[in-house]
């Protein structure tokens, strides 16, 4: 299923090479499909865009200490942005908590180039590519591993805290932290909200892993994920990283 091997050529390669890889990939013929469909039909709020419609890179710096998982890109949002949980409803309740606790520069995120900067922090998926209904199946959760275990790699030197936002995030990310040199424990810890588990590196290094329930609007409607609750999980998250935060 895979169209190339998400690999480096030379192993040197730095996140921004990445990302620029992570743009091109073709590997799932469905999720390509999906992407490009919905970056040519468009949403009618949204006819004087032009789509990103390609797979969705990280955003943040390449020094992050804290590390934001969640599960794949809004069809309308990091598809027609080209940013993480940028352009729709669960990207404004994470980047206003991102900024109420002092890790992004400003509350909203509109669009790529309006000036957002976060602190210390980068928000990655596990499925680069919008899903329909925003469900990835489990076999193109797997086909995007490599990406997630190679963004992990060149984090791993300062990388020490990770938010993993959802039940999907969590099981998917759990094997790239494996792979990427971290010891899972074992029996693996289950995904719950407010859930910690420590990750031991290989290099002696290791990271502080926190489950916090997604940021759908399922959830935040609902009250089941509520700002004080999301709050709570990233200033630990960003304690544990040895991040600066503001405490409300």
């Amino acid at each position: 299923m895979s169209a190339a091997a998400p690999t480096p050529e030379d192993g040197t390669e730095g996140i921004s090479g990445l990302d620029r890889r992570i743009a091109g990939c073709r590997a799932c013929p469905r999720l390509v499909d999906w992407r490009e469909e919905v970056a040519r039909t468009k949403r009618a709020s949204f006819a004087d865009w032009t789509y990103w419609g390609r797979p969705v890179p990280g955003f943040g710096p390449a020094d992050a200490r804290l590390l934001i998982v969640g599960l794949a890109p809004a069809a309308h949002g990091g598809n027609r942005t080209g940013r993480m949980f940028t352009g729709d409803r669960s990207g404004d309740v994470l980047y206003r908590a991102l900024h109420d606790v002092g890790l992004a520069s400003q509350p909203t995120s509109l669009r790529a180039g309006d000036g957002l900067r976060l602190y210390g922090v980068r928000v990655t998926a596990p499925v680069h590519c919008a899903p329909p209904a925003n469900r990835p199946t489990p076999e193109e959760r797997d086909t995007c591993r490599p990406w997630l275990v190679q963004e992990l790699r060149l984090l791993r030197p300062t990388l020490r805290a990770a938010v993993i936002l959802g039940a999907f995030g969590w099981q998917a990310a759990l094997p790239a932290f494996a792979e990427a040199g971290w010891t899972v424990p074992r029996p693996r810890p289950a995904f719950a909200h407010g859930a910690r588990s420590r990750l031991e590196g290989d290099d002696g290094s290791g990271l502080e892993l926190f489950g916090c329930f997604h940021v759908s609007q399922r959830n935040t409607f609902t009250g089941k994920l509520t700002p004080a609750m999301l709050r709570e999980v990233l200033r630990a998250a960003a304690s544990a990283a040895g991040l600066p935060h503001h405490e409300q």
